[in-house]
């Protein structure tokens, strides 16, 4: 009893520490959108702020870095103002690199909202989880996905909805998502104990407590188009396939039929 007495008091002094750190207070006209700074500076530190600080310690907690595929993800779930998570996390047309993706929902009146008063509300289900029997009381899933070892990816969006299909309660809300690569797996112990960085990966370096390594933090582009406004499909990779091998087809065919009528100035076609 007195060891789940102060769990509580240090979940509560942490939410008051990040509470007060900088993250930006919104309102239904200025929520950010996917590319902002700031928005994505906070979804990132908050994130990689509670997997840094994890007790039991971990021995090999990737670090975590902001990835737009994942965040386009988000974004485009988000707009069906669901409170559901996305059918197709499962499934391998959904991102270029990830075969699985996790996924955080919060929901809650727009005048609340900041990315770490959601962000915290996921931390705080470590209160309801036993790290040692992996058991949970209540609802855990979002605490694990937080601290999962081998997510070292996330992209984060808010979407205002006047209303929100599964919460009937709540009006003009702010719907905030988030979601991992790769994504965990709640049967399982999210991250394994030991000293911290002991188990890093070859070429990781540690960054507060957390395993960094720059080749694999790096974005780079993932298609030669713009990604589509909804979910990644076979015919958007066949698309892609498409504008890649056309332009080299067109050009051949351009010097064809200029060598042709250079050869055979008086050929006629014939309709």
């Amino acid at each position: 009893m007195p060891g789940r007495r102060s769990m509580r008091v240090t979940l509560a002094l942490t939410a008051w520490i990040v509470s007060v750190v900088p993250s930006h207070e919104y309102t239904a006209k200025s929520l950010p959108d996917i590319e902002n700074e700031d928005f994505i500076k906070d979804c990132v530190w908050i994130h990689n702020k509670f997997r840094s600080e994890v007790n039991p310690t971990a021995s090999a907690m990737l670090y975590m870095t902001w990835d737009p595929a994942l965040a386009r993800i988000a974004k485009a779930w988000g707009k069906n103002c669901q409170f559901a998570h996305n059918g197709q996390l499962h499934s391998n047309k959904l991102h270029p690199n990830f075969t699985f993706v996790g996924e955080n929902i919060w929901t809650g009146s727009v005048s609340i909202f900041s990315v770490s008063s959601a962000i915290t509300k996921w931390h705080s289900e470590i209160q309801d989880y036993d790290f040692e029997t992996q058991k949970c009381t209540k609802v855990c899933g979002h605490y694990t996905q937080v601290v999962w070892a081998d997510s070292y990816k996330v992209g984060c969006a808010v979407q205002y909805c006047s209303t929100v299909y599964g919460i009937n309660s709540l009006t003009n809300v702010a719907h905030f998502i988030c979601n991992y690569g790769p994504g965990g797996d709640y049967s399982t112990w999210p991250y394994r104990r030991g000293s911290t960085c002991s188990a890093c990966p070859n070429d990781d370096k540690c960054l507060d407590n957390l395993c960094a390594n720059p080749k694999r933090d790096k974005v780079t582009g993932y298609y030669s188009i713009v990604y589509p406004d909804w979910l990644i499909s076979s015919r958007n990779r066949y698309l892609s396939l498409f504008l890649t091998v056309s332009p080299p087809i067109l050009i051949l065919s351009a010097m064809m039929i200029i060598w042709v009528k250079h050869k055979y100035p008086h050929l006629v076609l014939l309709n």
